[in-house]
């Protein structure tokens, strides 16, 4: 997993967002999502045909599939957090008997917040 970023012309950190991962600058597409749709398995778009989709310069979506190429730590660790976030709140469990999130104390969520 690699931490070192160049530096990019077409992405950079979400202000203001919780997610360490890199997104597209001025869209906030992020680059996994532009990642996901060029390598999914069934019908994977070509990264013009992604540019086209989203309205993007080519060579944005080519700089974030080369970012995500990289296997880059905060994708996962965003992933990781994303997730334990979800198992607190009781999102996806087949014992919950509501399909109401479970409200957060604020501990939990202080905790949360320093994964």
């Amino acid at each position: 997993m690699n931490t070192i970023h160049k530096n990019y012309e077409f992405l950079a950190r979400k202000p203001k967002s919780n997610y360490k991962q890199l997104f597209v600058k001025d869209r906030w597409i992020a680059a996994r999502t532009i990642y996901g749709k060029h390598i999914r398995e069934d019908s994977p778009m070509s990264p013009a045909e992604i540019a086209d989709d989203y309205g993007l310069p080519l060579e944005a979506v080519l700089e974030a599939i080369a970012y995500c190429e990289t296997n880059p730590s905060e994708i996962l660790e965003d992933a990781a957090r994303e997730e334990a976030w979800m198992k607190a709140a009781g999102i996806g469990d087949p014992d919950q008997k509501t399909k109401q999130p479970i409200l957060l104390s604020p501990r939990t969520i202080n905790r949360l917040k320093q994964l």
